[in-house]
């Protein structure tokens, strides 16, 4: 009985489109091995789209199932855990010794616990606890992508790269809040105005990929800080305020 309703919840399309992702995963880490790391991060940013794309299709059709969690959350966890981490560590890391592979390891594992913390929540919050573990693969490959389309030789910033690896792994298993786009756009209507946003953003980020990509990783890695100092200030005066008003 338990295994028919199991093989009932298994739904074709969205656990294709997983398998897709583990897929570009598995392709990146072998990619990584052979050098090829351009190759790589671009894998790893399409394992993202159909990460997207799986979440997204499996809400719209209402084909989620527990099953499909399970099995997103592995598949991540080898495309935008293991995979850019392997990347990371044969692109530069390799050669910082010890720390270099430690904080390899550190960002696999903070990116399980991530995604155990994400499946075992019950929050209804539309926001994610801790930065997102396909963000913080974004924001690895964008520097691979960055470097590369400048031709810089990523040797000399060994250093900041490591402490990069570092930051998102305390990131992903912080409290920090980081804005949900997974209720996303796709499927819904919206203004002209967005609509028009939406297409010079896309056109942007077509013509200048490697640059844009990174500006926006950038971008919303900083967030998570930045909006916890703004609130924790904010909070402070309206605590101050209420203390004088003799609240």
């Amino acid at each position: 009985m338990h295994n028919n309703n199991v093989k009932k919840s298994i739904y074709i399309l969205p656990n294709l489109l997983t398998s897709i992702n583990l897929f570009c995963g598995y392709y990146a880490i072998t990619a990584s091995i052979q050098q090829r790391f351009v190759d790589a991060a671009i894998a790893i940013i399409i394992g993202g789209v159909f990460d997207l794309l799986d979440g997204k299709i499996a809400r719209a059709t209402n084909t989620t199932s527990k099953f499909g969690v399970e099995y997103d959350s592995l598949a991540d966890l080898i495309s935008f855990g293991l995979a850019p981490a392997v990347l990371m560590f044969l692109w530069v890391l390799e050669s910082a010794g010890r720390p270099g592979w430690s904080a390899a390891f550190l960002f696999i594992i903070c990116g399980a616990l991530r995604l155990a913390r994400f499946n075992s929540s019950t929050s209804s919050s539309s926001d994610f606890e801790g930065l997102p573990i396909p963000a913080a693969a974004a924001m690895n490959v964008s520097v691979v992508l960055f470097f590369s389309r400048l031709e810089i030789n990523p040797e000399p910033f060994k250093l900041v790269i490591l402490v990069l690896m570092f930051i998102l792994s305390f990131c992903m298993v912080s409290s920090f809040r980081y804005k949900s786009f997974k209720k996303g756009f796709v499927f819904k209507s919206m203004k002209f105005n967005r609509l028009a946003g939406l297409i010079l953003v896309l056109v942007a980020i077509a013509t200048e990929p490697s640059i844009l990509l990174f500006a926006v990783s950038l971008t919303y890695v900083v967030s998570g800080p930045v909006l916890a100092l703004v609130f924790q200030k904010y909070s402070k005066k309206d605590k101050t305020a209420r203390v004088d008003k003799g609240f």
